[in-house]
């Protein structure tokens, strides 16, 4: 059990040192094709930060441990909307403006409630279990090409506030080895994960769901965490909502479209609790954000939405 502990942890080395080094080289050959900062910044970087939730994902998948796919993405979800942007909001109030984030907060709130629909139209799936399919998945996906042409406009607006993405320049043959290495440390990162979380959960006498609602969606979601804290501090307040926002959006129809592609996600009656609360932080930041004059999240609400997340992290673990 402490060996599986310690490869746990390594995994979740991996996995990020594999996903920063990813961006890096990806960022690098980007530049080097004459794709604009403001592209690679609402592309690549926005895919690397989403990179350790879809290795893990796709690692379950192949697996078949579909309540591991469904706690990771709702985990995650609620970590980003609840943790990450309460805690940047207690640092500094986040004012919303520009016109795009009011078009994504929205729709990530109405990406939750499609989970809700998907999740339990058992009769379009032709059974009595709730399940995410392969058919949906593809809807999913289809919902994320549609949203990735999106931002491929915006980033033409000179108005948006997309980042300055830092390149490092480097070799093509440099950069290649390191994109590489990183998708090495994706495969193998998210391997370890999955296979020492289940076996973790299993000797401790905790559900895949709930270590996967814990343990895994925290440590997966920690690129967020550290992007949207470093844009807070800076006062680019505006870019830390939209790396959360957009973050949940991506984690829903690319990685959760993604992984029931390859493998249908059951879907059982404990998890409708998760896609309730993940529909719930959702709508608390839409009411929070265009309920007052100032579009903003003040200070307060985001000590709201830590508390409702220590409570639901209670609820998880002890009831």
């Amino acid at each position: 059990m402490l060996l599986s502990l310690i490869v746990l942890v390594f995994g979740f080395v991996l996995l990020v040192y594999g996903a920063d080094k990813l961006v890096e080289a990806a960022t690098s050959i980007a530049a080097r094709l004459s794709i604009p900062n403001s592209v690679i910044g609402l592309t690549v970087v926005a895919f690397g930060t989403s990179a350790p939730e879809l290795s893990v994902n796709v690692m379950a998948a192949i697996e078949g441990s579909g309540e591991m796919v469904m706690a990771n993405v709702l985990g995650s979800n609620v970590f980003n909307g609840l943790v990450i942007l309460g805690l940047c909001a207690m640092i500094f109030p986040l004012t919303v403006k520009s016109a795009t984030t009011w078009i994504e907060v929205p729709l990530s709130f109405l990406a939750a409630l499609l989970v809700w629909i998907l999740a339990s139209d058992q009769w379009l799936d032709g059974g009595d279990i709730n399940l995410v399919s392969r058919s949906e998945g593809l809807v999913l996906l289809l919902f994320f090409a549609v949203f990735l042409v999106y931002t491929l406009l915006v980033s033409k607006n000179p108005q948006s506030p997309t980042e300055e993405v830092s390149v490092t320049e480097m070799k093509l043959s440099h950069a290649v080895f390191w994109l590489l290495l990183g998708l090495a440390g994706l495969v193998v990162g998210g391997n370890f994960i999955v296979t020492n979380a289940i076996f973790l959960a299993q000797s401790i006498g905790l559900s895949e769901r709930v270590i996967g609602l814990t343990v895994v969606s925290i440590g997966t979601s920690l690129p967020e965490l550290a992007t949207s804290l470093a844009a807070v501090k800076k006062k680019k307040v505006d870019i830390a909502i939209g790396n959360v926002v957009g973050s949940n959006i991506f984690n829903i129809f690319l990685i959760l479209g993604l992984s029931s592609t390859i493998h249908p996600v059951l879907v059982n009656d404990g998890t409708f609790v998760d896609i309730l609360v993940n529909c719930v932080a959702g709508l608390l930041l839409f009411v929070f954000i265009f309920s007052g004059k100032g579009r903003m999240l003040e200070r307060w609400e985001g000590g709201v939405f830590v508390l409702l997340y220590g409570a639901y992290l209670s609820y998880l673990l002890f009831f």
